[in-house]
């Protein structure tokens, strides 16, 4: 069996695996379900997920990543083993392996992560900061001097950082993202309709009708819950405008911390980036309107990576062509074990 890299992005909703030798091998909700009466693994991943909010009272699905960082480290661990069984087939050949981690980490949290892969079978453990894996899954060519402002929307975290000479010039990672998304549409329609529904149906609401710039009603969607004065279930019909201010407020305070790293970038970066624009990664990315909103805040072009959900992982499994380059972006995680 021949050797080969694979580039892990740890998402708090999906986690990716990128092959050097065949690309993406494996894309699959990072959600474990356990039995809590002998704490043995019941199902990783799409099996997980089938089960949220279905489970018997003595099994519970659970997200062991919590706003980009691991909140349950013999979960995560568990998890991160069985993803790179799938991929790997065998562990005869340990592989190396690079993860992706948001800007703002702590020396604690690099460590877990890097414990948690190392315990998976990992023969080697590199660390990149999300950033900078966007942005080489996007196809920008980080080696040039040249500024680039990556907007990163994953689950947990929204990274922004700016991207000149294979480093990060600045960055800031703010805990608002897809997750505190689907929460907001949750208690929207816990507070105005007395309808509760699962964290499953607003994430399909949002996919659907989700809209942060000139929402059309024409376009409708279902939505399944119980309503809470009747204890009976109950649909309703909504539309882009109906969900436009839940989302509107959130999606605003990630302009607000893409205006603030723009603040801190050296002028000479700046006349870059407005030639280059902003590039849009994340599953975040495809929320409707967002590139138009933000271009209108900023006022420079605004593009969404080719594939953005999949730009990080294709990003962090291409990254060991450049690590005798990387000068801030690439950790060498050795020295967290």
């Amino acid at each position: 069996m021949a050797s080969f890299d694979i580039g892990i992005d740890l998402g708090t909703t999906k986690i990716i695996i990128y092959r050097s030798d065949s690309g993406i091998a494996l894309n699959e909700p990072s959600i474990v379900a356990y039995n809590i009466r002998d704490e043995k693994i019941v199902a990783v991943g799409n099996e997980a997920y089938a089960m949220l909010g279905k489970t018997p009272r003595h099994i519970v699905a659970e997200q062991p990543l919590k706003d980009g960082v691991i909140s349950n480290h013999k979960l995560c661990e568990s998890m991160i083993k069985e993803y790179i069984k799938r991929v790997c087939g065998s562990f005869f050949i340990k592989p190396r392996i690079v993860l992706c981690i948001p800007s703002v980490t702590t020396d604690v949290e690099r460590r877990a992560v890097v414990e948690a892969a190392l315990a998976a079978g990992a023969r080697k453990v590199y660390l990149i900061e999300e950033p900078i894996a966007a942005a080489i899954g996007a196809g920008i060519d980080i080696m040039e001097a040249n500024g680039n402002l990556i907007v990163d929307i994953g689950g947990g975290t929204t990274d922004v950082a700016v991207i000149s000479l294979n480093g990060v010039v600045c960055s800031k990672s703010i805990k608002i993202a897809g997750n505190l998304i689907d929460e907001e549409i949750i208690k929207y329609f816990l507070n105005n309709h007395k309808l509760s529904i699962g964290q499953r149906m607003a994430e399909n609401i949002k996919k659907q009708v989700g809209c942060v710039y000139q929402p059309n009603e024409n376009n409708t969607t279902f939505v399944k819950g119980r309503n809470l004065l009747t204890g009976y279930p109950q649909q309703l019909e909504v539309n882009e405008t109906t969900l436009y201010k839940c989302i509107l407020t959130l999606v605003e305070k990630i302009i607000e911390t893409v205006k603030l790293v723009l603040e801190r970038t050296p002028p000479e970066l700046i006349g870059d980036i407005y030639e280059n624009g902003v590039t849009l990664t994340g599953g975040g990315a495809l929320i409707k309107g967002l590139d138009e909103l933000l271009k209108t805040h900023v006022k420079i072009p605004v593009h969404i990576a080719p594939d953005p959900i999949e730009a990080v992982s294709i990003g962090t499994g291409k990254a060991f062509q450049y690590i005798e380059h990387f000068h801030d972006g690439f950790i060498n995680a050795d020295t967290y074990h």
